[in-house]
């Protein structure tokens, strides 16, 4: 018994050594996920949704991954995307609008990239690509079971959503270079990067990563209540498959056989939105998700953007309150000298496509969460605005 203590002590030492213990987790296994009512921890462990596990960055017990089908684009960062509720709480269905979910609901979405080619790596370069297949190791089931691999990733932020008696509440937690723990930055932060193209060019950026005002005004659901909500935990984003530890599995589904969601009466006739990526999709429906996703946040009837009048979201008519033949609400540099958001047939003379090819503050768009441009996406959009019909008149 005694030979036993002194290994476990020096166990703990050992840990202790290593700095974050809570974080790290040399205990077998880690302490449950911890709920606040209030206030704001300082330091990601303290949530304990995430954990170190030895070289992975693993998911605790509850907690649940999932994805989106298009997501919102954020400087070719990967995310990993959780959600834990108190057991025997589960979140209500919507077919169009946000889930309702119960108090005590934790969100995370941490923001990382994939490490480079070894030849090209350093402190500062990361890897503009959008694979992901070796995010996760290389056994898709087994290694996804026990989260991102640290050796494979680059760690910027977690971000934290809670759901608490008054409403939900925005938490940016920033990882430290040792990437062993993620501390509180209520006033935000920037990472000076550089992403690092397959064939070893680079482009150095600026990551910012948004203060607790940003992040609940870009989560704003109603400009007059300021009420902030979830914006990807949608039917239509989640309606697709994931590849589980044990399975690949419809995400409403598998959330419904959890006890988590309640309400999905028929799978069948749930609102999808396109993969933005999927060029067997049609391409409508494709730049509409992209836009869904990326713009209709805010621009929507009570979001922060509603004084523009365009409805960017799904449900958005296919006319002026897409943008089609509509002068801008406000004129200046945001223009380009271009009369219309958006002209039929003529994505050069859009005003929609040239502010997202702008990374200037006061023109590019969006406003937040990128300052760089999305040339993919951008490109999306071109071809979208040119396949459209029609013509604008201006005669006035």
């Amino acid at each position: 018994m005694q030979v036993g203590s002194n290994q476990a002590a020096k166990v703990w030492s050992l840990c202790a050594a290593l700095g974050a213990l809570a974080l790290i987790g040399c205990a077998p296994e880690p302490r449950p996920v911890h709920f606040f009512a209030d206030g704001r921890p300082s330091k990601l462990s303290d949530w304990q949704v995430l954990y170190l596990d030895g070289g992975n960055l693993a998911l605790n017990d509850g907690v649940v991954p999932y994805d989106l089908n298009t997501p919102l684009f954020s400087d070719y960062a990967h995310k990993l995307r959780t959600i834990w509720m108190p057991r025997g709480r589960s979140a209500k269905y919507s077919a169009d609008g946000g889930f309702e979910f119960p108090v005590g609901t934790i969100i995370t979405k941490t923001f990382y990239y994939p490490r480079p080619l070894a030849a090209t790596r350093d402190q500062k370069a990361v890897a503009r690509t959008y694979d992901q297949s070796a995010d996760f190791g290389g056994d898709r089931h087994r290694d996804r079971e026990r989260g991102l691999k640290l050796a494979n990733v680059h760690l910027i932020e977690t971000r934290i959503l809670v759901r608490r008696a008054a409403g939900w509440e925005a938490l940016p937690y920033v990882w430290n270079s040792a990437q062993t723990e993620a501390v509180l930055a209520r006033t935000g932060d920037a990472k000076p990067l550089e992403l690092v193209s397959d064939d070893g060019s680079r482009e150095k950026f600026t990551y910012v990563v948004p203060n607790e005002n940003q992040c609940a005004g870009c989560h704003v659901v109603d400009l007059k209540t300021k009420e902030i909500a979830p914006i990807g935990t949608k039917a239509r984003h989640l309606n697709r498959a994931y590849e589980y530890p044990a399975e690949s599995e419809n995400q409403l589904a598998h959330w419904t056989k959890l006890g988590i969601l309640t309400g999905v009466s028929d799978l069948s006739g749930a609102p999808k939105n396109a993969d933005w990526r999927d060029a067997a999709q049609p391409l409508d429906a494709r730049a509409r998700a992209y836009l869904d996703i990326n713009c209709g946040h805010c621009h929507n009837a009570k979001g922060p953007a509603n004084t523009t009048a365009l409805d960017l979201t799904i449900f958005g008519a296919s006319d002026r309150f897409l943008g089609v033949c509509k002068p801008p609400v406000a004129a200046g540099r945001g223009t380009g000298d271009h009369i219309f958001d958006i002209v039929p047939g003529k994505p050069q003379d859009s005003i929609l496509p040239y502010r997202m090819l702008s990374s200037e503050p006061g023109v590019m768009m969006p406003e937040q969460g990128r300052t760089t441009t999305h040339v993919e996406g951008v490109l999306l959009i071109e071809q979208w605005i040119a396949a459209l019909q029609g013509t604008c008149d201006t005669a006035g």
